[in-house]
């Protein structure tokens, strides 16, 4: 099977897999959506608070040290086999220009094509008709990670009760359109900071699209390797950053090679074993860093998410620094925000760690259902004199359980500052 034939089979299973993502669920929980309406990220059926977002770097980093493996082993794989940019100029260029509406050859990608001709002109805007539409479903499905699908298409059935989604959604697309149709390949060679760092990533022993100078005498210079390059580059003087990996080179190579009974001039190998005739593997020291790495994030990753909070717990104080009873008991008040992060309901109760020495006065257990969020005013009393100091005031630090009953008994410790008067305050 050709390299090409490989690669649609890859655009189709990604494209598959980016589509059906948002609608999976477990237990409610989505497999992958970071929302800023409700200020949670859902990450394979586990969802985090916006004060848990600690699980986030870790995997940013198993992304950026992934896409650096990823290269110094395989190339820019990445560029030509899954980046949406590449299958999106595929779609158009390939399956709208070339396949439906017969503008342009595949095998061909140099030739300009000819729009002084009328019917030139009537295909090219049906082909612009044919990318808006799927430009909008790209745009939905970009939001699908933002707006869950369910809220997504409630939405959009009352546009101008939520203008906002709706100039996100036309704006990717108008965005798309540009890009896609105008930017063209440029966008890989100009824009996209990935090809600029792959040549510091690449050595001898990375899999790259190879050209066989050992063989040079074989080739027929017939240049079906440079017109079916979509970034229009010449493999045969060597590798260059404009090269995405897609392998159409091969692909046109292999072709010719196999009327002339010879071997690919064109192949997916390291510089070492096409040129240097040198067996060497790929698990170099630093590809094999680069996947201990990978391994430390992933436990990283998998250690905070097991050590989810089941409920959360913020705690302020109010304006007021502190009340003296007329039993010169002093009480300190404070503002609890209490969020249930449970798929069920919980009834919370709060106490002083210290209840020898403190108190919290009118206060009963309350419930929560699953992700309310609640505040409460806690008074904590100190339930006698404490004579600390006489020439200022004295903050201490006191420890405040908040905790449930039931059968799994979850409890949360937060520090508070209690600020107890000077003596001479005290009648």
């Amino acid at each position: 099977m050709s390299y090409t034939k490989k690669r649609y089979i890859s655009y189709i299973l990604i494209t598959i897999f980016v589509i059906g993502l948002p609608f999976i669920t477990i237990d409610g929980k989505h497999m992958l959506l970071l929302s800023f309406e409700k200020l949670e990220f859902h990450f394979l059926g586990f969802s985090f608070d916006v004060n848990e977002l600690f699980v986030m770097p870790f995997l940013l980093m198993f992304l950026f040290i992934g896409i650096f493996s990823m290269t110094s082993m395989f190339g820019r794989i990445w560029c030509g086999w899954a980046c949406p940019q590449t299958i999106f100029r595929v779609i158009y260029r390939d399956l709208i220009e070339s396949t439906i509406l017969d503008l342009r050859r595949i095998k061909n990608k140099q030739k300009d094509i000819n729009y002084s001709k009328r019917k030139n002109q009537i295909r090219k805007y049906i082909g612009l008709l044919l990318w808006m539409i799927i430009t909008l479903v790209i745009a939905s499905n970009f939001m699908w990670y933002f707006v869950p699908p369910e809220d997504f298409f409630a939405y959009i059935q009352d546009p101008f009760e939520h203008t906002i989604l709706v100039l996100f959604v036309l704006g990717i697309a108008m965005f798309l359109i540009y890009d896609i149709v105008f930017m063209k390949e440029n966008f890989c060679m100009f824009v996209c900071p990935y090809s600029r760092i792959q040549s510091v990533l690449y050595d001898d022993n990375t899999k790259q699209v190879v050209y066989d100078t050992n063989r040079t005498n074989d080739c027929t210079s017939c240049d079906a390797c440079v017109r079916v390059c979509p970034t229009h580059i010449d493999i045969k003087k060597g590798l260059q950053v404009e090269c995405i990996n897609c392998l159409e080179c091969s692909d046109a190579c292999h072709t010719v090679m196999t009327k002339l009974n010879k071997d690919n001039l064109i192949v997916w190998a390291s510089t070492n074993k096409v040129i240097n005739k040198k067996s060497q593997s790929i698990w170099t020291k630093r590809n094999i860093a680069y996947l201990v790495s990978l391994f430390i994030t992933i436990i990283f990753a998998i250690s905070m998410m097991v050590d989810k909070q089941y409920f959360i717990v913020n705690v302020n104080k109010t304006t007021e620094m502190y009340k003296i009873k007329e039993s010169e008991k002093v009480v300190n008040n404070y503002i609890f925000t209490i969020q249930n992060r449970e798929n069920k309901t919980q009834e919370y109760y709060i106490e002083p760690v210290d209840s020898e020495n403190f108190e919290i006065t009118k206060f009963s257990s309350f419930q929560l259902n699953p992700n309310e969020r609640v505040k409460k005013i806690i008074a904590i009393q100190a339930k006698k004199r404490l004579f600390l100091s006489d020439s200022k005031d004295t903050t201490l630090t006191i420890k405040v359980k908040i905790f449930t009953l039931d059968e799994t008994k979850k409890e949360l410790i937060k520090e508070v500052s209690f600020v107890y008067p000077k003596n001479s305050l005290f009648k």
